[in-house]
């Protein structure tokens, strides 16, 4: 049976307690299908062949998320939306957060079959952890989050849920328009009746095109097929929807800002090697113009500094090249292990004096070694473990570990560089920037020493991420790399200094010897000068002239 005459092929269903509405009884559906990764080169999904909408066999559960603070008015417009989706109510369901509402929130009886209402806890509040509770309280396999003051069209969900039936790693992402209507002239019974029909169009107009600059990227990117690094930046959280491992990894454990906690959560999306795919199908209108856009200014203004701090890529924070923030845009790992402390500070300081502060460094060594006993001095057998250990003590942006670690899924670039290696005070700059400009996921150094590991490499998260992601294990990773990302390759001389230069920038007592000449220099001028004075008064000028030339007065 197909979704076309209002049945599904097999048994699937979100479950959980509605509070009567459902069938406590049902399982969450887990057919062989649902786990489906096909190979997505950056973020060009063309190679997906979705179904036509009406024509197919879902077997997936959805849960549709609703979170909302006040607002029953629309709230009930929005359920009575969902109430008419094409997708089967056997495979919805729907949770409604309510975070804090005063008076609280109450479900209207216009509804969908399944529907139940949470109150979130009081560990937090906002849009982002009112989501959060609702996915942890819900049960399927894909979550759609859906903002509270929307009426979606007929086949809102279904339009989403199709991509997710051919790849578990896609974060899909509805379309809107902004209607002008009055909630208050709106019946929950009539929206149902037209969204059933089809004609939600004719009850709530054409409504007005909501974040132009959406539509912009989208034209200029066919789709965000094009898009590459960016496509996140169009994410939003009215209507969205991914797979449930794939949000609980990017949501993490973190507070979200009580504003712009979707442009976030889209970053850290595409951090984990989601492809982002705009579903035109899935249309919908929002009740009113947004925050977003009638209060715009204000709103980034309050956004900036929260969403800065997590996301490296937003707003101008680029520009601003001397600051540190919470999420460097360069993770940097140095194993120190075995190495002496003259090869490791000159890598180590070429890093932390470079254009680029926006770093972390990351020093793997064996500092359990350093420990206050007493031990010997010169002939110490972990001298360079200390001296190391010594240097960068009080560096803010260097760490140490005992182990290489995990790549921090946050941070858009890792680079691995080999102690002994002098790069050049720009070389995160043109590394990165290389990255960026070619859309590679791995970008390697021409020239590196056979004898000993690779010397400096470049890899982007989210291409490593989505490797992972296929199966990739670590010695098949960089393959799978270049065929979804790319890789770029640089030469030697454009990040790193020639063979036998000691580092990138003067060394660190070229100041002091550069001093001594200076002193010496005065002393040997004072002393000509001394010199020229004595002749001047015995030969009353004469001999000077001649030794000294005609200049001389």
């Amino acid at each position: 049976m197909s979704i076309r005459d209002g049945s599904v092929r097999g048994r699937g269903s979100p479950g959980g307690d509605t509070g009567g509405d459902t069938d406590a009884d049902t399982e969450t559906e887990t057919h062989a299908g649902g786990g489906a990764r096909p190979s997505i080169r950056r973020n060009d999904y063309s190679v997906l062949d979705p179904p036509p909408l009406g024509g197919w066999d879902p077997v997936l559960g959805v849960s549709v998320v609703v979170p909302a603070h006040g607002g029953q008015e629309k709230l009930d417009l929005t359920l009575a939306s969902l109430a008419a989706q094409s997708y089967p109510a056997e495979l919805t369901e729907v949770v409604v957060v309510d975070d804090g509402s005063e008076p609280p929130l109450v479900l209207p009886p216009i509804r969908p079959d399944r529907t139940r209402l949470v109150v979130a806890s009081s560990h937090g509040w906002g849009p982002g952890h009112a989501v959060r509770e609702g996915v942890a309280a819900s049960r399927a396999p894909v979550v759609l989050r859906l903002d509270a003051d929307m009426v979606v069209d007929r086949e809102h969900v279904e339009a989403q849920m199709r991509w997710h039936h051919l790849a578990d790693y896609l974060a899909v992402m509805g379309g809107f328009a902004a209607t002008d209507v009055p909630a208050a002239t709106l019946d929950p019974e009539v929206v149902r009746a037209r969204v059933g029909r089809g004609e939600a169009a004719a009850l709530l107009g054409p409504g007005t095109a909501a974040l132009e600059w959406v539509a912009d990227l989208l034209e200029s990117t066919d789709g965000l097929r094009s898009a590459g690094h960016r496509a996140w930046e169009v994410f939003t959280g009215a209507t969205a929807s991914v797979r449930r491992e794939l949000f609980e990894a990017a949501a993490g454990a973190e507070p979200d800002p009580v504003m712009g906690e979707d442009s976030v959560l889209g970053y850290r999306l595409a951090q984990r090697g989601a492809v982002f795919v705009p579903e035109r199908a899935a249309g919908g209108w929002h009740l009113g113009t947004p925050t977003t856009e009638r209060r715009g200014p204000e709103a980034a203004r309050f956004a900036r500094p929260f969403t800065e701090n997590r996301v490296p890529r937003k707003y101008s924070r680029r520009r601003s090249p001397g600051r540190t923030w919470e999420v460097p845009f360069t993770d940097v790992v140095v194993d120190t292990t075995g190495r002496r402390f003259d090869d490791v500070a000159g890598t180590v300081d070429g890093l932390l004096s470079g254009d680029t502060a926006d770093i972390r460094i990351r020093l793997v060594g064996e500092w359990s070694r350093v420990t206050p006993e007493r031990h010997a001095v010169l002939d110490d057998p972990a001298a360079d473990v200390r001296l190391v250990h010594e240097c960068y003590r009080s560096e803010p942006r260097v760490e140490f570990v005992g182990a290489a670690p995990e790549p921090d899924p946050d941070v858009p670039f890792r680079l691995l560089v080999s102690p002994g290696a002098r790069p050049r005070p720009g070389a995160v700059r043109a590394l990165t920037g290389a990255a960026e400009r070619e859309g590679a996921g791995l970008v390697r150094v021409r020239g590196a020493r056979a004898r000993r590991p690779e010397a400096l490499r470049l890899e982007r998260t989210a291409a490593f991420a989505r490797a992972r992601h296929l199966g990739a294990d670590a010695v098949d990773r960089d393959a799978v790399v270049a065929a979804v990302w790319g890789v770029h390759v640089m030469e030697r001389d454009e990040v790193l200094c020639a063979e036998g230069a000691d580092t990138a920038r003067p060394p660190a007592d070229w100041a002091r010897k550069l001093r001594e000449a200076e002193a010496k220099e005065a002393r040997r001028r004072a002393e000509a000068d001394r010199w020229e004075r004595r002749i001047r008064a015995l030969t009353r000028g004469r001999l000077a002239r001649l030794l000294l030339g005609r200049r001389v007065r």
